[in-house]
């Protein structure tokens, strides 16, 4: 038989609870990233519409986010100036999803 280890007292088994196992102590909870919040525009100026006009028929792949992101407008103008631009015959439509739509520049083949 192995030999009986010596038993903890009451005071010693309550001074080991009240020290705690965690040396730190417990641990928080982080609050996580903070993006910083965009001010992009609602309505155009003269000078970003005819940026719109100029730039985004050129672009290769054309998205209401690309637009978003190369115009600072917000998401809903991108996307009435992009059906704009498609119904004037600028650029073309590619892919329509309910979710995305997907254009790209117009090619004069395709408008034959």
């Amino acid at each position: 038989m192995p030999p009986k280890t010596q038993q903890k007292t009451k005071e010693q088994k309550m001074a080991a609870a009240m020290a705690g196992g965690r040396a730190k102590g417990k641990k928080k909870w982080s609050k996580g990233k903070v993006r910083e919040k965009v001010a992009n525009k609602v309505l155009y100026d003269q000078e970003t519409y005819d940026r719109l006009l100029v730039e985004v028929p050129k672009m290769k792949l054309i998205t209401a986010s690309a637009v978003v992101e190369r115009l600072k407008v917000n998401a809903a103008l991108a996307r009435a100036s992009i059906r704009e631009l498609e119904e004037a015959g600028t650029i073309q439509r590619v892919l329509a999803h309910h979710a995305q739509l997907i254009y790209t520049r117009a090619t004069g083949a395709a408008e034959e």
